[in-house]
């Protein structure tokens, strides 16, 4: 009885475990990655050639030309503004090192941000930012 013998190897690459590494590659670096907190209320801010980008985590207080004020994402007056100040927890760092951003439309008048400032030092608040885009 003759056996017949293969002259060749058949190899195969099994891609399944490659596949799974990718995946969980892929995973890794979607919950890795840290997005920028854009808010969602447009404002034409005035330009700047100085501006500095920089995000921080804070309080943002958005002022708009018609008069509309908004706390965070919440709309609020000055009145409103300031009870929402007062009952502000900034448990992490003291009330005049926790960062406000204050976003003003260019056609706000300047009386109005005065008037933010004034509201934000009664409540403790001094690290303000002013947001500009660049030129």
């Amino acid at each position: 009885m003759r056996l017949k013998r293969r002259s060749h190897l058949k190899a195969n690459v099994d891609l399944i475990p490659m596949i799974d590494i990718v995946f969980q590659l892929i995973l890794f670096f979607l919950v890795s990655t840290t997005f920028a907190i854009l808010p969602g209320i447009k404002v034409n801010l005035p330009e700047s050639s100085t501006a500095k980008g920089e995000a921080k985590a804070g309080i943002t207080i958005t002022a708009k030309a018609s008069g509309i004020m908004y706390f965070n994402d919440r709309q609020v007056t000055f009145e409103t503004l300031d009870e929402c100040l007062e009952k502000f927890d900034t448990e992490e760092k003291p009330r005049s090192e926790y960062p406000v951003t204050l976003e003003a439309d260019s056609e706000v008048t300047n009386g109005t941000i005065v008037t933010v400032f004034d509201v934000l030092r009664k409540n403790g608040f001094s690290a303000v930012n002013l947001r500009t885009s660049k030129k």
